[in-house]
């Protein structure tokens, strides 16, 4: 395991297609299974050994701040990095970077539900650090109905490509396109070029240095939830509660 990995938990969405629950609660403090969406992320990177989470937020991001504290009820040092306003994926990582530190360090978004193990992160840091052309590596998984067409293919040496599109069966693989969770590995380099405070989409980045051969990828292919509306909260809820 490498000492102080640090993990970020994007929180600054709106949760618009949440709304009304979203108009005075954080998306990632909605409650599913009897606690905070986020509060789920922030015991599993506990249990895995992390001890520095950096949280990005925006509408009603002092909720967030103000239910969660420095983190040590969770044995985690929390510090927060405010976007007046949302700034995407790729805008909000540069933005929190100096927190983030110099070494590869992983990416969750606050509202979906994953059981998959943090710990493995580890593995993937050591990997992305043992060769310094890697710029990031996803976490992929079957597309829900909702995504049908995927987003990324999964070559069979681990390599992660961009279909074209409109394209559902990539050339070169046998596999078809794959979701990304939300979550992933960054060098801190997949950042450079963009401006420290202005709003840039993470897919863009991705796809760039995939043309190049800089990103992995693995399957997981247990649990996953985008708890992106009510309906799909509900239905969460009541799996976690019938266990």
């Amino acid at each position: 395991m490498i000492e102080n990995m640090k993990a970020m938990l994007l929180a600054a969405g709106r949760g618009t297609r949440m709304r009304p629950l979203t108009d005075h609660t954080p998306k990632p403090l909605l409650k599913v299974g009897g606690k905070a969406l986020i509060v789920w992320h922030l015991e599993r990177l506990a249990a895995a050994g992390f001890k520095d989470v950096v949280i990005n937020h925006a509408w009603l991001g002092t909720q967030i701040e103000s239910y969660l504290g420095c983190g040590n009820q969770w044995g985690l040092n929390i510090a927060y990095s405010a976007e007046t306003t949302a700034l995407e994926t790729a805008g909000g990582i540069a933005k929190a970077l100096p927190d983030l530190g110099k070494k590869p360090f992983l990416v969750m978004n606050a509202d979906i539900w994953c059981d998959w193990n943090p710990a493995e992160a580890f593995i993937e840091q050591r990997r992305l650090q043992d060769n310094p052309k890697l710029l990031a590596w996803l976490l992929l998984v079957d597309n829900p109905t909702f995504h049908p067409n995927g987003d990324f293919y999964l070559k069979n040496d681990g390599f992660v490509g961009a279909p074209i599109i409109g394209e559902k069966q990539p050339i070169h693989t046998n596999n078809l396109c794959l979701t990304f969770s939300g979550i992933g590995i960054y060098n801190p380099q997949l950042f450079e070029s963009v401006v420290a405070g202005q709003a840039a989409k993470l897919a863009p980045l991705l796809k760039q240095a995939m043309l190049t051969q800089r990103v992995k990828g693995t399957k997981h292919a247990t649990q996953w939830v985008d708890v992106g509306t009510p309906e799909r909260l509900t239905h969460l809820n009541q799996h976690l509660f019938s266990g």
